[in-house]
């Protein structure tokens, strides 16, 4: 409906972006009003809605069969529910004085304005894509839509090579290596930093490179992309460093991704050091009464450091989303923050890491003490054990949890959650010690892991080790 027209006495909602974070508040706030009351127009430029982009590797890699298994509700299933939601329609601009958003058709071309008493943006986040020469050569694929995933899956189809060239080590980099792994290609990552998964201190990060060699995936470390090889086809054939070049017959951009806020920046919304809008509690942008962000376009606290950070997660979009939808519902909701827990895997190594790494805990300025222990899945004597490693930081003298990382076999990343409680609850190491977890042979030894690094840490934080 054009902004020319006559407004509708009921209350519109506008929602930019149709997955996670955008759908959530516009199911959430029809659960709060029904359609005499709000109307809800909702914009998604691609192909899909409300889908798991988590599972975009898993399906690459075959251990998801069908695309359709990501989706968690279709457009249609939205609109049964009086959700207009408009596919394959871009919002190309926000006009925040005069309340309403300009979109275009991407079959038709045509341009409408729609005008809103409530704006949600939700417009996701982008791969990084350096600007370097080649980039945008066909067979170069950032991963982070069904659309992304589906032309990757094209392309391989296509291809009659088996060689790939992972650009990044990061979570997307270390799952689509696996991904590739599993579909019987040569898989070379290569990797800025010293080691892979930089969410993780480098210790760490170490065991996770040496799981990665041992699966037959080629790690190039401390080493700088330059140029992306193309043929006399135009398509990418490689991947060029300063001391060498990596033959590929398709690259995949692993190398993390920024908040995708180009609109807001034009409307002049405020955005923070990452690029991320700016929100309050109730997830309300900053310095507005009625445009509300959520999901991988918006920063978040951290509840360890205090600092806003960008943390592109789905649990988290999904948790705005339904804080928003309570919000423009004449409900009242608030997202706290976050301790930056994530979970990953390369085939059967599993990878979790909460709260703050070394480096985190120095930028702000934390004196902290660090240990590392090894232990196993359940108890050693029980069939199936497996080694685990944790380390803990905690705050010196004070003895607050500062963060986890857990790097093991089966059983391992999960335990990550205890540490995540501690971190949102402020407890302290000696606190942990004596933190009444579940135990059973099959299940744990009888001091789990992270309570053995905990005792571990307590001891260091007084001194005594």
């Amino acid at each position: 409906m054009s902004s020319s027209g006559a407004r509708n006495a009921r209350e519109r909602l506008v929602v930019i972006g149709g997955d996670a974070a955008g759908m959530s508040a516009a199911s959430q706030a029809r659960r709060y009003k029904d359609p005499g009351a709000l109307e809800i127009v909702a914009f998604e430029r691609g192909h899909f809605s409300s889908y798991s982009a988590c599972g975009i590797p898993y399906w690459v890699g075959g251990d998801v069969p069908e695309r359709n298994e990501l989706i968690a509700r279709s457009p249609e299933e939205h609109r049964a529910r009086d959700i207009d939601l408009r596919m394959r329609t871009e919002v190309t601009e926000i006009d925040v004085p005069g309340g309403r958003v300009r979109a275009r058709d991407l079959t038709t071309g045509a341009e409408s304005w729609t005008s809103y008493d409530q704006l949600v943006i939700a417009t996701g986040a982008r791969p990084v894509r350096p600007d370097l020469p080649g980039m945008d050569a066909p067979g170069v694929h950032g991963v982070q839509t069904l659309d992304d995933g589906q032309a990757l899956l094209d392309t391989l189809a296509a291809t009659r090579g088996r060689r790939a060239v992972v650009v990044g080590a990061g979570y997307i980099g270390v799952e689509m290596a696996e991904a590739l792994i599993n579909r019987g290609y040569q898989v070379t990552v290569v990797n800025r930093g010293a080691e892979p998964m930089a969410t993780l201190d480098p210790d760490m990060g170490r065991l996770v490179h040496t799981a990665m060699e041992g699966l037959g995936i080629t790690m190039v470390n401390d080493a700088e992309v330059t140029r992306i090889v193309t043929g006399p086809d135009g398509r990418a054939c490689g991947v060029a460093t300063a001391d060498a070049e990596y033959p590929a017959d398709v690259v995949v951009l692993g190398i993390g991704v920024r908040p995708e806020t180009a609109l807001a920046r034009a409307a002049g919304l405020p955005l923070g050091a990452h690029g991320g809008l700016l929100t309050d509690l109730g997830m309300r942008v900053r310095g507005q009464e009625n445009i509300w962000a959520g999901g991988d376009c918006v920063e978040v606290l951290d509840l360890v450091s205090g600092q806003e950070r960008h943390i592109a997660l789905g649990t988290h979009a999904n948790k705005h989303g339904q804080v928003i939808g309570a919000n423009v519902g004449g409900g009242y909701a608030t997202f706290p923050g976050v301790v930056g827990t994530a979970v990953s895997k390369v085939c059967d190594l599993e990878i979790a890491r909460t709260g703050l790494r070394e480096k985190d805990a120095r930028r702000v300025g934390l004196r902290f003490e660090s240990v590392v222990i090894e232990s196993t899945s359940r108890a050693g004597y029980y069939p199936g054990a497996s080694p685990m490693t944790v380390k803990m930081l905690a705050e010196w003298r004070t003895g607050r949890l500062l963060g986890v990382q857990i790097v093991g076999r089966e059983g391992a990343a999960k335990r990550v959650d205890v540490a995540a409680v501690a971190l949102t609850c402020g407890l302290s190491v000696e606190r942990m010690v004596m933190l009444d977890l579940g135990y059973a042979p099959p299940f744990s030894p009888v001091w789990d892991p992270v309570l053995v690094a905990a005792r571990k840490a307590v001891a260091k934080v007084r001194g005594v080790v």
